[in-house]
């Protein structure tokens, strides 16, 4: 996973619509899958035993929401720097498993720039980024929206 540049800070007048966010690839060991469910207290066995997993119907083990939320919420915070602020995260849905062994990489899209005219001045310049995951069966979560705002 590449290293982020906290030093660099994104500003609204720099996005246009129909940009790209960079995509972010999360590869699932069960040392990840194990240690995000210790992490979130999420102990549901169906996160870190295969043989549980696939009692369920489940191809192996796999990623829990709260892991597959902040690999959104990594890959917004990347774009948006430090000082941009992450309001909602809407339409997230999950299509298929994200399973041990598999790669999960985060991609977004700018849909839409905007002013909100009734938010304090430091967080008026407001950007809807579209938001979905893939792995190796195609999306496996979203697509859908994250709203942020970026510094003037």
């Amino acid at each position: 996973m590449k290293h982020m540049n906290w030093q660099i800070q994104r500003r609204w007048h720099e996005v246009s619509e129909g940009d790209n966010l960079a995509p972010v690839a999360f590869p699932l060991s069960v040392y990840r899958l194990v240690m995000a469910a210790g992490a979130n207290r999420d102990f549901n066995a169906i996160h870190h035993n295969t043989e549980h997993a696939q009692a369920t119907g489940a191809p192996e083990m796999y990623a829990n929401v709260m892991l597959l939320q902040g690999m959104w919420e990594r890959t917004v915070r990347e774009y948006i720097g430090s000082a941009g602020v992450l309001h909602a995260i809407r339409g997230f849905r999950m299509k298929s498993f994200n399973t041990a062994g598999d790669t999960v990489t985060v991609h977004g899209q700018v849909e839409r720039k905007w002013t909100d005219d009734s938010a304090d001045a430091a967080q008026r310049h407001r950007l809807d980024l579209r938001l979905w995951s893939e792995n190796r069966h195609g999306v496996s979560v979203g697509p859908g929206l994250a709203v942020v705002s970026l510094p003037p």
